[in-house]
């Protein structure tokens, strides 16, 4: 009911600012020649008053009563399209009038059929206090932030909101968070390297020597932390230090698990490189070179057990690219090209003969002297 009452209160007072110029118009309007008429009878009065007193002869008086006569006539005259154009003006005026009158009845009227009147109000306040569940995500920031305005030393709320501020791309806003967090809740990895990341976005990508100390921080707190291992990557490219940045990003790429979502970011980092993104991890040429030095019976019974458990996981996980790379190379390194092909031919027949996967693989093993079979 409230609702009604202060739309009916706000279209009356529009309707009316715009219908009292109108009507005040309307009523305060007067005919054209009416002012000369009253000054030609004014004329008129003058002259009987100067003839009485002698001030003027008869035969003069005759001629300027004719004159003003004339000049009555002329102005009755003129007054008959005037009055032609007032009228149309006031029926200008009344159908302006029906119109704003009739704009407050069709909206009210449709508002009526198309809109929802009965649907109570939702302040923010019943907004921020529903189930979470039930919330969208700028409700939940703003119940957060709600709760920080109120509670500035809590360093778990700023702790939750800075990740979110950082996906919502409110970089300013995820540094902030991010630096209450790590004053009010200490130290840790993810916070420095999330900090790291807000610094980096707000800058365009650009790794600054604020946000390479934070990354560097976050290192000394977990060596194996993948964002900041990343960015700092990222940082030596963006210095000219390309090399250097290859080099971090195939040891990275080495330790990182094979369902890491950062494998791709780094995937793609090598490939930008013009680097092929293989794994330093495994058995690799430096592992069988230092095999040499133990007696025959150990050095092959290390390379079956390193290659076979390379085996078994790609069996468990035949879409581990990398894996795939190793395995091939590792047969090669090994003076066996059949096992080495084998790989291949199975690496090949786990993404399909057609696909990007297949092609690199290929490649790789022409590399390392390794032809597929026919």
């Amino acid at each position: 009911m409230l609702f009604w009452v202060i739309a009916a209160i706000l279209t009356l007072g529009a309707s009316l600012a715009v219908l009292l110029p109108l009507t005040g118009g309307m009523k305060g309007a007067s005919a054209p020649g009416d002012h000369d008429l009253e000054v030609y009878r004014d004329q008129l009065s003058e002259l009987d008053r100067d003839v009485a007193r002698g001030l003027i002869q008869p035969g003069e008086a005759e001629e300027a009563r004719a004159e003003i006569g004339r000049r009555i006539l002329r102005l009755g005259a003129a007054e008959r399209p005037a009055s032609a154009s007032a009228s149309s003006s006031r029926g200008i005026r009344l159908v302006a009038s029906l119109a704003v009158l009739a704009v407050p009845l069709l909206s009210w009227g449709l508002y009526g059929v198309l809109g929802s009147p009965d649907l109570p109000s939702q302040p923010l306040a019943e907004r921020l206090a529903k189930n979470p569940a039930d919330s969208s995500v700028d409700e939940l920031v703003a119940r957060a932030e709600a709760h920080l305005a109120a509670n500035p030393s809590d360093g778990k709320g700023w702790d939750v909101l800075a990740p979110i501020y950082l996906r919502l791309q409110r970089f300013p806003d995820a540094i902030t968070a991010y630096r209450n967090a790590i004053r009010l809740d200490g130290d840790s990895a993810v916070r420095q390297a999330g900090l790291g990341e807000a610094i980096a976005s707000a800058a365009g990508g650009i790794v600054s020597a604020d946000a390479q100390n934070a990354f560097e921080a976050a290192l000394k707190l977990d060596p194996a932390n993948a964002k900041a291992n990343f960015y700092l990557g990222v940082g030596l490219a963006q210095e000219g230090r390309k090399d250097e940045a290859v080099a971090a990003w195939q040891k990275m790429l080495g330790q990182l698990p094979p369902d890491s979502p950062w494998r791709s970011a780094v995937q793609q980092a090598l490939a930008e490189a013009g680097q092929p993104a293989v794994a330093a991890s495994g058995p690799d040429a430096q592992q069988m070179e230092a095999a040499q030095q133990m007696s025959p019976q150990d050095r092959q019974a290390m390379i079956e057990t390193m290659v076979a458990g390379l085996d078994d996981k790609l069996k468990q996980n035949p879409r581990d690219e990398e894996g795939w790379m190793r395995l091939i190379r590792s047969y090669a390194v090994l003076g066996k090209p059949d096992q080495a092909r084998e790989a291949l031919g199975r690496a090949v027949a786990a993404f399909g003969a057609d696909s990007e996967q297949a092609k690199k693989f290929t490649a790789f093993a022409a590399s390392l002297g390794v032809t597929a079979t026919e």
